[in-house]
């Protein structure tokens, strides 16, 4: 059965951890993703949640019934410089030990690395992994991982094959739906993307966005011209352009039992609604 997950980053600014599990549950989900948030763990900085943060969340927990089902840390592991690869190894390493802390069974995260430097990149990222699988195995946690945009592989294809290439039945696959176009590079191709993962997808994030390549790529104007940026959303579904008919019947197709996640952000004054919508909708899909 399909776990439905709900991402709380519209709720970061004013919600502690703990409450945004209670915050999970009045909203009516049973799962909790976490994302970065610096009280925890932030965009390639060390962790900071210590053992009286870790203790509030698992009361609250304990309270609800809402799980904390997974952790996203984004880490530069896939860095070809030495020095910060090394660092955000050890970022991992108490990651991992706060997922640990929480019994939560399973991490998602992205490649990071340079885009611009992909032999490289892809040179540390195997580095890292080789380091870190022995406590991801200790420990009894997956990973599902996704290509983000500003990776060193940003193509759906690619990052399939920078997976099969780890080699281990417990790192899978995460089929983001707000990237989807520069998973593509424009194109609309989202059945064809999730049915080549296999079984390999085990993960979905839920949200909307503009295809950024349509309309001579005028969707987003970028100053100046030819800045090396990454632009998309991460929007409401109907506020954007994923054609999400065949993204649910390709699941469906798939008999998809993994993690469906919400990650709408950006809508912070209409969230509990949106989520609320979103849950129906994704509950609706995937029950077919």
């Amino acid at each position: 059965m399909v776990k439905i997950a709900l991402d709380p980053n519209m709720y970061h600014p004013e919600l502690s951890v703990a409450d945004e599990v209670r915050k999970a549950a009045d909203l009516g989900y049973e799962y909790l993703e976490l994302s970065p948030r610096a009280d925890f763990f932030f965009w390639h900085h060390y962790p900071k949640a210590d053992d009286a943060a870790i203790a509030d969340v698992k009361k609250a927990m304990k309270e609800t019934g809402v799980q904390v089902l997974t952790l996203v840390p984004v880490f530069n592991w896939a860095s070809p410089e030495e020095q910060e690869r090394q660092a955000q190894v050890r970022n991992w390493k108490r990651l991992l030990e706060i997922a640990n802390d929480l019994e939560c069974p399973l991490v998602n995260s992205e490649l990071s690395g340079d885009p611009n430097r992909p032999r490289e990149s892809e040179h540390a990222f195997y580095r890292s992994m080789e380091e870190l699988i022995p406590d991801f195995e200790r420990c009894g946690i997956a990973l599902n991982l996704e290509a983000h945009p500003y990776d060193f592989a940003e193509r759906n294809d690619d990052a399939l094959n920078i997976i099969r290439g780890i080699n281990k039945p417990w790192v899978n696959y995460v089929y983001c739906a707000p990237h989807s176009f520069h998973l593509s590079d424009g194109a609309y191709n989202v059945g064809e993307m999730m049915r080549k993962a296999g079984d390999k997808l085990q993960h979905v994030h839920i949200a909307d966005c503009y295809n950024h390549r349509a309309n001579q790529g005028n969707r987003y104007i970028i100053n100046p011209p030819g800045s090396d940026v990454r632009i998309h959303q991460h929007n409401e579904i109907g506020h954007g352009e994923v054609p999400w008919n065949e993204f649910f019947s390709t699941l469906r197709d798939m008999h998809f039992d993994g993690v469906a996640t919400v990650c709408v952000f950006g809508w912070e004054e209409k969230a509990d609604e949106i989520h609320r919508r979103m849950l129906d909708r994704i509950t609706a899909e995937l029950a077919k």
